[in-house]
């Protein structure tokens, strides 16, 4: 079982959300985020006044999911993450991490069955 944690660009979350539906995944947790990488904020006017950003709003998805789905969803992500014209400084970033045990509170199911 792997965890499947995205931090993508808020206005890219319905089109992500369909990839995964279609994709196959069963549910996904969606946490607000800020943060800087190569991105480095941006500058805003407020009332004419000039100031700066520095952390930049992000949405951060996690999807638990089987070894074998995880390819799908992956790709699923990133392709409806992607910045039209073939992407952009920010778009985001995914990585995985294994995943030794899930437990479904309610049934008490262990493993796989509890995804």
């Amino acid at each position: 079982m792997k965890l499947v944690t995205a931090i993508i660009q808020p206005y890219r979350l319905d089109a992500v959300i369909s990839a995964l539906e279609l994709a196959g995944s069963s549910g996904v947790t969606i946490s607000e985020a800020q943060g800087a990488g190569r991105q480095k904020g941006h500058t805003e006017v407020y009332r004419g006044a000039e100031y700066q950003v520095d952390y930049v709003p992000k949405l951060r998805l996690e999807i638990l999911t089987t070894d074998a789905q995880v390819e799908a969803i992956i790709g699923a992500i990133s392709g409806a993450a992607r910045s039209s014209g073939g992407g952009a400084l920010g778009d985001g970033k995914i990585w995985m991490t294994d995943v030794e045990e899930v437990v479904r509170v309610r049934t008490g199911e262990r493993g796989e069955a509890a995804i």
